[in-house]
């Protein structure tokens, strides 16, 4: 019995169960044992890396955009940028033009020879009439807006005749030729040493007009 060996598979210690070329090998240390690769792990994040990035403001966009007009070393300011109120889209906000206010003169009369002409504007008025309507042929429906062209026209002739400071009202009356009779009078308040009035009347075989130019002046 003692001298009997034992046969068949038997296994050596040193074999490590294994083939005969991995005896004694180590394990690469970045290459895991199976032979899969594996990424290498993202760095962890903090709570600042997480935050979303700064939105732009509009107030920044528009100081970025008044920067962005070559204001380089040395430069010229546009004659705009003088100006200390801009709007919100950074065009300058223009004062308005105050009006201009004239001090009180004290003149509660016309000065000589500058008081309202009567035989002049009358003149005036005649002429304007015969030009403006001439041949004119009346009409109901036309009547209107030719009586307010007509209070215009000779509004604007008798002004530039009359002395300054003198305030005018025109009145005209139009009506149609047909041999009837006709009184057209007016009244008023007003100072008769320097207040006046001029008429005019024009006729042809189908239309009259009457018109009247009050002068009143103005302290």
């Amino acid at each position: 019995m003692g001298g009997l060996r034992e046969r068949g598979g038997g296994r050596r210690p040193e074999d490590g169960g294994g083939r005969s070329g991995a005896v004694g090998r180590p394990a690469s240390p970045g290459r895991p044992r199976g032979g899969s690769q594996q990424a290498p792990a993202a760095p962890a994040r903090g709570p600042e890396d997480s935050k979303a990035p700064p939105l732009l403001s509009r107030r920044n966009s528009i100081l970025s955009r008044r920067s962005s007009f070559g204001m380089g070393p040395g430069s010229r300011r546009p004659s705009w940028m003088l100006h200390r109120r801009v709007s919100f889209s950074g065009l300058p906000i223009f004062q308005p033009i105050l009006k201009t206010r004239l001090e009180n003169t004290y003149r509660i009369g016309p000065d000589k020879g500058c008081r309202f002409d009567v035989e002049r504007v009358q003149r005036v008025l005649e002429g304007t009439l015969a030009c403006a309507l001439g041949s004119t042929v009346y009409s109901a429906q036309g009547s209107a807006p030719l009586a307010l062209s007509l209070t215009e026209l000779l509004h604007s002739q008798a002004k530039e005749v009359v002395p300054p400071r003198y305030k005018l009202v025109c009145h005209v009356v139009l009506g149609q030729q047909g041999q009837q009779s006709l009184l057209v009078a007016s009244r008023g308040l007003w100072d008769p040493e320097t207040d006046s009035f001029a008429s005019a009347t024009f006729s042809n075989a189908s239309i009259f007009a009457v018109a009247t130019v009050y002068g009143v002046y103005f302290e």
